[in-house]
């Protein structure tokens, strides 16, 4: 109780502090962790459009599946397991990694252009504000300030994965399927700030690593973007449905 008593105590200061130089002040951070955060964010602009690939690649060929998937573990893999000094190899692996994930998700974008193409640029609109507005939120909070609630992440996220698994055994249902969704969705907002934060503090113990920094964040904005679509692909459908019963 007293942790979370803290918490909520620092966050209405906080907002009592906040002004319009408030929102200018990156003070805290160094020089030269500002170019390596223009490094992280610029390679993760070209992962997301190495993703948008990926998704229409899949529109093209119907090349996403499970190869796909194993693909851009593999990747991963392979990427993580690289030296820093071979950056250019890094780049590519990082590349080929968001090229395999948007062709796995190009089965979940093909059925949202099927039904409504709004719904996924509304989506993918969505992810980038609430991406933008958390991470901003975590540049601008103290150093360390969010970095607790990585415990906290890391158990929701290990409960999620043991409902998943249990439900693919035992049967889940639609309370079930929806819960995941919404709590997951919370799990990797949270992911987004915690990250930012971590990236920043690693940065300023000398962890410039910004491949793996960008992989990092390029999973937490996939991760939501999934959720919202599937989210908002859900909600559709159940209109639809809702008006074909009022016709009939």
């Amino acid at each position: 109780m007293d942790t979370f008593s803290a918490f909520f105590d620092s966050r209405s200061a906080s907002r009592g502090g906040w002004t319009s130089d408030t929102l200018k002040n990156f003070r805290q951070i160094s020089p030269l962790v500002q170019t390596h955060l223009k490094q992280v964010y610029l390679s993760l602009c070209c992962a997301l459009v190495a993703s948008a690939v990926g998704a229409y690649l899949h529109l093209l060929w119907n090349i996403g599946g499970l190869l796909t998937t194993f693909a851009c573990v593999g990747s991963i893999v392979w990427l993580l397991s690289t030296p820093p000094y071979e950056e250019r190899k890094r780049v590519a692996l990082l590349m080929a990694a968001a090229l395999f994930e948007g062709a796995s998700i190009g089965p979940l974008v093909d059925l949202a252009i099927e039904i409504d193409p709004s719904i996924l640029i509304t989506a993918f609109v969505g992810t980038g504000l609430a991406f933008g507005c958390f991470t901003v939120a975590a540049m601008l909070a103290r150093r360390r300030e969010y970095l607790y609630l990585g415990g906290l992440l890391s158990s929701g996220l290990s409960m999620l994965l043991w409902l998943h698994f249990a439900s693919s055994i035992f049967g889940g249902s639609a309370a079930i399927f929806k819960f995941e969704l919404y709590f997951g969705l919370l799990i990797f907002v949270g992911y987004i700030v915690v990250d930012t934060q971590d990236i920043v503090e690693k940065a300023h113990l000398g962890d410039l690593d910004y491949v793996k920094h960008a992989l990092t964040l390029f999973s937490d904005f996939v991760a939501v973007f999934v959720r919202i679509l599937i989210i908002m692909l859900k909600n559709s459908m159940e209109k639809g449905e809702k008006k074909k019963k009022r016709r009939d």
